[in-house]
Parts: structure tokens; C-alpha cells; sequence
């Protein structure tokens, strides 16, 4: 991917953000044990989606809701995490510091009047050996989450966010032209036979890669079996915990992973088990965002609504002793296991259609819709659980960040990582 591409940000732009500007996808070279010791299809067209709907919670009255330039910002201490349980990172607190700080990126706004701008205006899968109760959902404020290992992950696995995630998997493709992957990995040695999709979600892109390459055995793993029922006779999925021990009987030429912030409390350990189960030649690729923080190319965004969901998220997720910003140390995890050669490729995803340029109107336009299906299931349960609030008060907030994301004022955007590494461990 040339490095002119429209939506790329040039690594050394990137870093005049803050730490908040997620790395581009990490592509790394990763050595066997002994090598580490001395060593330290379908392609998209693009065109807008039909009929996307708005917010399936938006309402008129909610006008009101804008809180004036005042407001203030919640910190980790305001929020009541001091104590060492449930306390935040030194970096989470410099998150919270600067969303609201203007950031230096190759995004400018669109300030066109041609009224571009958006005013907002046939075989089974194969699930692993695992007890009926798994398909027993459990229930929480009207939205339904995994069973197994309940509680370990805070986003719902229902049908709303089951068409989020497939909204979601066309939004990384289209950011990279249609294209499933980033890792050159044709060419593996030996050729490709047996690839990972670390919680793969709905298993979209599984199933799309398994069409894409029928020669190919492709594993889905997930905490929610919610996977579809008939797939590629090459395609199968697993209900499995990837922070657990891995116990797969084989070694995988290419591990894949995306949008994995929210889901692990050691992204290390699973980046190390990565590593041991690729085998000589094989790549590992990450493609990931940080949330909830976005950024900011100027001041628009202090004392609104959006500002302070970025804080109380941050604040729950520490609360829960969860760090949903670690995209930005992919790179230094996969070198630290042994992976050499990372290479890290970093995008933009404006929030509406605010930015100039086709492509960034574009990502905006389903990054906003992404965003807005998916506001409740993201906060819900981190809020509630997290710091106490009541569903009430969540609501009441989450109406106030619609009013802000429709009103198409704020030029905020999240940073993507796609650190697509070069798993290349070759043996001695």
C-alpha cells in the first residue's frame, strides 16, 4: 500500500499526536525462541451504504442536552479510582488529558458549501466441545452478552451488534481497498494451509477468507457462538478464550486479528501465544483502533457531550481493570515476544463527513454510522458496571454524544493500527 494513499497517515505525522493516535497495521518478522535471543472476492467499490439508518435511540427532544463550554472534565480520581484496585495507567491518565487537545494529522475539514457535507443530516460450522449453556445468553439491561466466561467482555452479542460488527467489517475493508488483509501472505513458505481468526465475532471476515483461499483450513474462535450455521466446507468456528492456554493441535501460516482493544486484559500473553503457534514463515496481523478515545484536530470538541463519555469510559474501563488503549503498543508487544521486522501502518477514521477528500468522507460516513449503532452496546455495561451509574443516567448522556455526532461540528476522528506483523519465525 503506497505510502500517498489517501486516509494514511505518515508514521512521523502520527507521532506529533498524542498517545491516543492508534498505530497503523503492524506488519513484524517474528524469529523462533533461539533467534529472539540474539536478536532483540470481492473488492469494494467504495460506494456509500444504502439507507443507513441514523440511531436506533435517537429522539427530538434531546436538543436540549448540550452542556455549555464549562462542563466539566471527569477524571480517574473525580470518578473515584485512587487506591491501587481499579486504578488507571500513568498513560490513561495522559489519555484523558489530551482528547480534548487539538492533534496534528493529515485530516483538514471540508468547509465546501456544495452540500457534500453531511448535516445529518453447504456444511456446518464447526462449534468446539462446549455445554448447551453457551447458547444460553445471558441478560442485562435489554441487551444480551456471551455465557461463557460471563462477564469477561462488556460488548453485546445480540442481533443489533451482530449487524455492527458486519457494518464494522466492510468499514476495514474499505480502509484498505477491499482488501481482507495486509500481510503479504503469499508469500509463505510452503504456501497457506491453516489460519487463526482470533475472536472472530460474527466470523465474517472467516468466511470471507475461506471463500478468498478454499485450499486453506480457516478457525474461528470466539466467547459467543454466534457465528452463522452454514459456512465454506474450509471454515470452522470454536468457542474458545484466546487468553487461555492455546491447545490447538497445529500451527498456524497466518494468525488474524482485529478490533481486539476491548476484548483481552493481557494483550502480550496473547500476542505471545501467537507467536508460539505460527509456524516458520507464517504472519501474524493486527488491525485495531483505540477506544474510546478520539482525537481532535482543533478545540471543537471541549465541554461537549462526546468529551465527557471519552473520560467516564476511560475512567470505567480502569475501574474494571481493563486498558482499552494498548493498540498503540502493539508494536513494542510483538517485538518484545520475539517478532522482528513490525511494520505498522496507521489510518483515520473522521467521525461524519466533515473531513476533505472522497475516501475520508467516505470512512466517515460509515465510521459515524458504526459509531452511533454501536454507542449503547459500548457503554452500557462499562458504565453501569464500572462506575456505578444508572441506566438512566447513561441514556441521558448518550443522547447528548448523538446530538453532538449528528451536529456534524466536531472534527474528531479515531486513529486505526493495523499492525499487520511479519510473522516470519524462521528456524536456525
Amino acid at each position: 500500500m503506497s505510502s500517498d494513499q489517501q486516509g494514511r497517515v505518515d508514521p512521523e505525522v502520527a507521532k506529533v499526536g498524542s498517545l491516543s493516535s492508534p498505530g497503523p497495521a503492524l506488519l513484524g518478522t517474528a524469529t523462533t525462541a533461539s533467534e529472539s535471543n540474539d536478536n532483540s472476492e470481492r473488492t469494494l467499490q467504495g460506494e456509500a451504504p444504502v439507507e443507513l439508518k441514523e440511531s436506533h435511540h435517537d429522539t427530538a427532544d434531546n436538543a436540549n442536552l448540550r452542556p455549555d463550554s464549562s462542563a466539566e472534565t471527569v477524571s480517574l480520581d473525580q470518578a473515584g479510582l485512587h487506591g491501587e484496585e481499579g486504578l488507571a495507567t500513568e498513560r490513561q491518565q495522559q489519555e484523558i488529558a489530551s482528547i480534548s487537545a487539538p492533534s496534528t494529522v493529515a485530516l483538514s475539514v471540508d468547509t465546501s458549501t456544495d452540500g457534500d457535507i453531511d448535516r445529518d443530516s453447504d456444511n456446518d460450522s464447526a462449534i468446539g466441545d462446549t455445554s448447551i449453556y453457551v447458547y444460553q445468553f445471558a441478560e442485562e439491561h435489554g441487551r444480551t452478552y456471551h455465557r461463557y466466561r460471563e462477564g469477561k467482555y462488556y460488548l453485546p452479542n445480540d442481533e443489533i451488534e451482530q449487524d455492527r460488527l458486519d457494518l464494522q467489517h466492510h468499514l476495514f475493508r474499505l480502509t484498505l481497498d477491499g482488501a481482507l488483509f495486509s500481510a503479504p501472505i503469499e508469500n509463505i513458505p510452503g504456501g497457506l494451509h491453516n489460519v487463526l481468526d482470533i475472536a472472530t465475532g460474527t466470523g465474517i471476515w472467516a468466511v470471507e477468507f475461506a471463500d478468498q483461499f478454499p485450499s486453506a483450513k480457516v478457525i474461528g474462535t470466539d466467547l459467543s457462538p454466534i457465528q452463522p450455521e452454514f459456512v465454506p466446507a474450509n471454515c470452522f468456528f470454536e468457542v474458545n478464550d484466546a487468553e487461555d492456554p492455546w491447545m490447538f493441535s497445529h500451527k498456524f501460516d497466518y494468525i488474524h486479528g482485529r478490533a481486539l482493544g476491548s476484548c483481552f486484559k493481557s494483550h502480550l500473553e496473547v500476542i505471545q501465544s501467537a507467536f508460539s503457534f505460527l509456524r516458520p514463515g507464517g504472519y501474524l496481523e493486527l488491525q485495531d483502533f483505540i477506544i474510546p478515545v478520539h482525537r481532535c484536530i482543533d478545540d471543537t470538541v471541549h465541554g461537549s457531550h462526546f468529551e465527557r463519555w471519552n473520560n467516564l469510559m476511560l475512567a470505567a474501563t480502569a475501574a474494571l481493570g481493563k486498558d482499552w488503549s494498548r493498540a498503540s503498543l502493539y508494536k513494542e508487544y510483538l517485538q518484545q515476544v520475539g517478532f522482528v521486522d513490525v511494520v505498522e501502518m496507521r489510518y483515520n477514521w473522521p467521525v461524519g463527513r466533515w473531513a476533505r477528500g472522497k475516501k475520508e468522507k467516505m470512512l466517515g460516513m460509515w465510521y459515524k454510522e458504526n459509531f452511533l449503532s454501536g454507542l449503547q452496546g459500548f457503554t452500557l455495561a462499562v458504565l453501569t458496571r464500572g462506575l456505578g451509574m444508572s441506566v438512566t443516567e447513561v441514556e441521558a448522556l448518550l443522547a447528548g454524544v448523538r446530538n453532538d455526532i449528528h451536529s456534524n461540528m466536531f472534527h474528531m476522528y479515531l486513529p486505526m493500527y493495523v499492525p499487520t506483523t511479519f510473522s516470519q519465525t524462521f528456524q536456525c
